[in-house]
């Protein structure tokens, strides 16, 4: 008789190639609960994403009433880091270790960054929210915290994630390296929904002790999390003390790639499209519990939502990239998905529908998560050889750079146009909190308008792109 947990185990696996996204790309000698146990540290810095972008900014604008301009700055703070990941992912791609390692130190690296960064955060933002005792010290001390926590879980979080995904690249066959990327963000969005509606409980009853508890749960998990993931992942190899291989320089190897097809317009593109869908971040809790008086925790659900619609847009669109669609195409599609998202955000609020926003809510991650992938694959797709660090660091980069643009310029222009609407700018009429957030979703949906233009320019242009079957595949599967 066997025993219940190798029942369970045997079930588990049995479902996964049957419901999970990308489950297909496991062979025996990558088994699928490998990649699993290796797509742990994606879930770790999903964990740290609702934190960042959703969890507390809420909880700092609403509860410790820090200005909405200072919180999306403090959010947007690890973008610093962003423009690095390109080198990053060179880095690791030619990084020789006595040990023989090339990624496995850079992840080690990168958790024992984020481990710190949320050690110290949450006393941090009590002081900065200047709560109890606090307020005895002065502002300045809860800034500088506040943003040297930001910035080391940031650092933790590009470096992690740029080593982890080139990793995984390594460990599989060439043509099944987009898949086993678009595995790993399946994950990403699995983890930030797990974590969204877990937080949300433990912060239903808000009060700082719980605050410093969850935040400090959060870094031992991803200390947990991310040693199982890599633990003997990556061969040792070259043999220790073997001679280093050689390798061209940085500025050699980007200008071999920068050269390489459609890169500079590939990339701006990227960073259209994430402006376009990462400008509400920072604002997507506050104004649930702002304008619609929705409760902490279930603002956090809302961020479960948002992960949930991009791993249905990265679910769909798995299969019909799959099928040879077009990579552009997609991206494009799921810029069209996002404009009637944002518009119905847009109109739940002087319709006070919470079910309205919710639906948006979930609209605006299928979209993300469709342009996502459909990005993610051309960027895989276009890479030179021994460059996937390379390639997956510059898409990560841009991605990146442009959401934290994004993030600390919805948090401004929220907060300049409410005060000028208060002030009565903008007539009596037009004089309420929802004015400022209309303005950012207003914004996006022009940037979403301009990103279709510039993902159309670019249909065709990826290698494997010629598949006649590309059209039709599209077109019967096209939401």
């Amino acid at each position: 008789m066997k025993s219940p947990s190798r029942m369970l185990l045997a079930a588990w696996t049995s479902l996964g190639p049957r419901f999970l996204p990308f489950a297909d790309v496991a062979t025996p000698d990558l088994p699928l609960s490998r990649l699993l146990r290796l797509s742990l540290f994606q879930a770790s810095v999903g964990m740290a994403l609702v934190l960042l972008v959703g969890t507390l900014n809420r909880v700092m604008i609403v509860e410790l009433g820090v200005p909405a301009s200072l919180v999306a700055i403090m959010v947007a703070l690890p973008v610093v880091y962003a423009p690095l990941r390109a080198f990053i992912g060179y880095r690791s791609d030619t990084h020789h270790s006595a040990l023989g390692w090339r990624r496995v130190p850079f992840i080690w690296m990168g958790t024992m960054l984020q481990f710190g960064g949320l050690a110290i955060m949450p006393f941090a933002l009590l002081v900065l929210g200047g709560g109890g005792n606090a307020s005895a010290w002065p502002a300045w001390i809860g800034q500088a915290g506040a943003g040297i926590a930001f910035l080391l879980v940031g650092a933790g979080i590009h470096t992690v994630q740029t080593a982890g995904l080139a990793l995984a690249t390594d460990l599989t066959a060439e043509e099944s390296k987009p898949k086993v990327v678009g595995l790993m963000y399946v994950m990403l969005l699995a983890g930030t929904m797990v974590s969204a509606v877990i937080f949300g409980q433990l912060l239903a009853d808000f009060s700082p002790g719980r605050l410093v508890q969850v935040i400090q749960g959060a870094a031992l998990t991803t200390m947990v999390l991310n040693v199982i993931a890599l633990w003997k992942q990556e061969t040792r190899r070259p043999p220790r003390g073997a001679a280093p291989r050689q390798h061209p320089g940085f500025r050699e190897a980007w200008s071999q790639f920068i050269e390489h097809g459609h890169a500079v317009r590939r990339l701006v593109a990227i960073g259209l499209g994430t402006m376009a869908f990462g400008m509400q971040d920072v604002l997507l809790e506050p104004y649930g519990g702002q304008v619609l008086g929705m409760s902490v925790g279930s603002t956090t659900s809302l961020t479960a939502t948002l992960a949930f619609g991009g791993l249905l847009g990265f679910g769909w669109a798995s299969g019909v990239l799959s099928r040879g669609a077009d990579p552009f195409r997609m991206a494009a599609g799921g810029a069209l998905v996002g404009i009637p998202a944002f518009l119905a955000v847009l109109a739940a609020a002087p319709l006070g529908s919470v079910t309205l926003f919710a639906a948006g809510v979930l609209g605006i991650g299928l979209g993300g998560g469709i342009f996502s992938h459909g990005t993610l694959t051309a960027s895989m797709n276009s890479a030179p050889k021994e460059q996937a660090g390379l390639a997956l660091g510059a898409w990560g980069a841009v991605q990146a750079t442009a959401a934290g643009v994004a993030v600390a310029l919805g948090g401004v222009l929220r907060d300049v146009i409410s005060a000028l609407a208060g002030q009565g700018f903008f007539g009596p009429a037009l004089a309420r909190p929802a004015t400022g957030y209309a303005f950012v979703y207003g914004v996006e949906l022009l940037l979403l308008v301009a990103t279709v233009v510039a993902m159309s320019a670019l249909i065709g242009s990826a290698r494997h792109e010629t598949d006649p079957r590309f059209n039709q595949e599209f077109k019967r599967s096209s939401p």
